[in-house]
């Protein structure tokens, strides 16, 4: 009788440096195809999409103090929110199991503690490319065409905010791979940098507060896995 045994989650971004650069290039080949074509037939300008850079150093650092902001935002909300679940008795170690964003299934930790170059891939191209620059413009295309097709919805604050919420549950739902606890974390994040595309009007500072907030989560997961190893959720 065959006996099934449980296997490992297989990551989405593989370990082997070859493999994930041939991902990361198809996948950028594809998204920049079809968000072409997007452009070329609503006939989107470079205004509408945020695209213009003309202030300087200002968007790096700016977008690195927003990925801080973000992430002490989102951990506050967290902290709370498990605050409630324990205070309502209904937080026990199988719920944060269940809860907990499943990254093992985005990245390999194993490689990201013993592979400096899968470290390095991540914190760089990954971090500010593939997740930064892509899904911001993603991002801000969804926004540009929303606002084309519902003009009044963007005429109040309330109105911006529903916009820019509808879009993060969006953005959430593609991460379900991690979980809902993904989700919830990747919606939340959403939210944030949708506020940062709407009413700072940039798309440069977003991308930047993008590639910052992923690449210092890199930088965590390598610190844990490495020198905390009795921590390690994974």
């Amino acid at each position: 009788m065959a006996v099934e045994t449980a296997t490992e989650p297989v990551a989405a971004l593989s370990a082997d440096p070859v493999q994930l650069l041939l991902l990361i290039g198809s996948q950028l080949l594809i998204f920049f195809a079809l968000f072409g074509l997007a452009c070329f037939f609503s006939r989107a300008s470079r205004k509408q999409l945020l695209l213009n850079w003309d202030l300087g150093w200002k968007p790096v650092w700016r977008g690195f103090l927003y990925s801080i902001a973000l992430r002490l935002g989102i951990g506050g909300i967290a902290i709370a929110a498990m605050a409630v679940a324990m205070l309502l008795g209904g937080f026990d170690e199988q719920t944060m199991e269940e809860i907990r964003p499943k990254i093992e299934h985005s990245i390999d930790t194993e490689a990201i503690e013993h592979s400096p170059l899968y470290l390095v891939l991540n914190v760089t191209l990954v971090s500010f490319i593939f997740a930064g620059f892509r899904e911001e413009l993603w991002r801000v295309g969804v926004l540009a065409g929303m606002q084309a097709l519902f003009p009044r919805l963007f005429e109040s604050v309330r109105g911006k905010v529903l916009a820019i919420t509808i879009v993060a549950i969006i953005f959430g739902l593609g991460h379900l791979s991690q979980g809902w606890g993904g989700v919830a974390i990747t919606a939340a994040l959403g939210i944030g940098l949708g506020a940062i595309l709407v009413f700072h009007r940039s798309l440069w500072d977003a991308v930047l507060a993008h590639g910052f907030f992923n690449a210092s989560s890199f930088i965590m997961i390598y610190l844990l896995l490495r020198y905390f190893p009795e921590y390690n959720p994974f």
